[in-house]
Formats: C-alpha cells, structure tokens, sequence
C-alpha cells in the first residue's frame, strides 16, 4: 500500500525495487561507458558511472546500505523534533542536500540543479503513472536537468524488491558483496524466522493480525497483498494478516475506505497501525468511540507498520526484529 501520502486520504501505499536488466560491469573502468536499463523499459546510457546520485529518500536509504552515496535527497526526510524520518533509513541528513520542494511531489529545481546531479533514482508505482513523489510538472522538469530512473515499488515480493535494489547498487559501484552486507542480509534471515515462529504460533492459537491506518475523515484497512513486506509476512512467513473484502480498486486496491462508524467492522486479535505522521497514532484512533470498542483497541494490542521503508537486508532485520518484539510483547499479555 505505497502509493503514498498523496493527500492524508492517500494514505496507504507501500514500498520498493528495480530491475537491473543492464549489465554492471560496462562501466567508464572498463572503457565502455554505462548503461542502465530501469523498470520502466528506459535505457540509461552514460559515458562513465554515475556518481552525483540524487534520490527520493527511501530509495536514498537502500543505496547507502548497499554502499552506495547520495548527494541530495527529496521527499520526507526530518520530522519537527528534528529526528530522522524512518522513511529514510540510515541516511544522515547533515549529509545530503534536501532538494524537497514547498509542496507534496514537487522538488526545488534550482537547488537540484545546484548540486550538478548525474543520475535521479525514484521509485514507481505500476498502477500509477509518474515517478513516486515528483507530480507529472515536476517530473517533466526534473528530466530537463538529470537522468532518471523508475524503481517498480508494487506487485513485488519484498526479498526480490531488496535484490533488485542490491542489483541497482551494485551496478552504481557499492560493494555489495562486502561482509558488512552480508551480515545484513544474516540478521534479517534471522529476524525473518522470529517471525515465521510467531505466525505459526498465532495460527495455532487461532489469531489474527488487522493491519489499519486513519485520518480524521476515513478508516482505512490495508490489503496484504498489495504491499511487498506485509505480502512477504502472509506469503512466506505465515503472519496471520487479515485481507479486507472491498478494497479501493480505484485507488490502486491497497486498502480498503470505511466511514469511522464501520471502524469495528473487521476483527483482529492485534492491530497493526500506519506509524506514518500522516496517519493518527492508536490514542487519536481512540477517540472516536466505534474504533475504542474494538476488542484490540480497547485492549491496547497495537503493533507498528513501518509502511514505507529502504529496500535493504540492513533496514527490514531492524524493522522485522522491531515487529517481531512488539508481537511477541502482546501475545504475551
């Protein structure tokens, strides 16, 4: 569900990759010049290897983990009390330039065109066209002053989403295969079984998993399947995550719009809450008084979804391990 706080309605769309059809090798090390082929079937060629990279910041986030720099980033990148948005992993702001414009999809061009970038990097969602945060204005001016390249972000399982971005990096140079990415790519395999143990423990015991999100006007529950890393928990790691019956096909089909008087409509044993600023924190949900009779509402039984996130071994064994804690905190109430 990464389509992504287009508006606060927007709300519940979800995380992504690239295919790396070119080959990493035809490089200007080698004499050949590079070339690129991205998702979106467009061929990248360049007379040597990119290496002022600007990026949407989730995408930003995977490249760094696989080795990669960025120069600028846009896109959410620090909240008000001055963290780091989770959104953008392990990317240090004092370290990049945010070329983030005034408003929602728009980049500040004058700023972008400062940094002399040779290559912008951002994801794409198939239902929809455009790259993820650049409104169609904005991607057609951006394109005037830097390369891009569109990373598929849906319709993806979220190992191969990690692959493909491990791929992309590597053709940008990072060490991919050093043993700080492999020890990565260890402690999510690990976190991945915790969480493999507890949705075999849930189905056992006959429990289920709601993931939800909301904004003052609508309730939203989130499907699965649209999205690579709740897929990959239902799929592959058998966490038991209820698929809503009505999901909003216009809007991609990744959640399902209810009126917060039909809040209470889905069960679920544990509720797995958007933790985006965008979305209302547990305590908000909680005023409106059909949510608060919802049995794990009224309970406190909430979990974080971390809805949008790098595409990395380094930023999902944190944020497996992080579920997997708070799981297991809650059956054990």
């Amino acid at each position: 569900m990464r389509h992504k706080i287009r508006a606060a309605t927007a709300l519940l769309v979800a995380v992504g990759s690239l295919t790396a059809c070119a080959s990493p090798g035809q490089d200007d090390q080698a004499g050949t010049g590079w070339s690129y082929t991205d998702d979106r079937g467009i061929t990248l060629n360049a007379d040597k290897r990119p290496e002022r990279i600007v990026a949407q910041v989730s995408s930003a986030g995977a490249l760094k983990d696989f080795g990669v720099n960025v120069v600028g980033t846009f896109g959410p990148l620090v909240r008000d009390d001055g963290s780091t948005e989770p959104e953008a992993g392990s990317i240090d702001p004092r370290q990049v330039t945010d070329v983030t414009g005034p408003g929602y999809g728009e980049v500040n061009l004058e700023r972008l065109t400062s940094l002399k970038p040779e290559l912008l990097v951002s994801g794409k969602y198939a239902e929809f066209p455009g790259l993820w945060h650049l409104v169609q204005d904005q991607e057609d001016a951006v394109k005037r002053i830097v390369p891009t390249a569109g990373v598929v972000q849906s319709g993806i399982a979220l190992p191969e989403a990690i692959r493909k971005y491990k791929e992309l990096a590597r053709a940008l140079g990072g060490d991919v295969d050093s043993e700080r990415v492999k020890a990565d790519e260890d402690r999510f395999n690990a976190a991945a079984q915790r969480l493999r143990d507890i949705g075999a423990r849930m189905r056992a015991e006959g429990k289920s998993i709601l993931a939800v999100g909301g904004t003052k006007e609508e309730y939203f529950v989130v499907v699965p399947a649209r999205n690579p890393d709740l897929d990959y928990y239902v799929k592959e790691l058998g966490l038991p995550i209820t698929t809503p019956q009505n999901p909003d096909v216009a809007g991609g089909g990744y959640f399902e719009r209810l009126s917060w008087e039909k809040a209470n409509a889905y069960p679920g044993d544990v509720l797995l809450w958007d933790a985006r600023p965008a979305s209302m924190k547990p305590e908000q949900m909680k005023e409106n008084p059909v949510f608060a009779s919802h049995p794990a509402a009224a309970a406190n039984r909430f979990v974080e979804w971390d809805a949008v996130a790098p595409m990395s071994y380094a930023s999902y064994a944190g944020i497996m391990n992080k579920l997997a804690d708070q799981l297991e905190t809650q059956l054990a109430r």
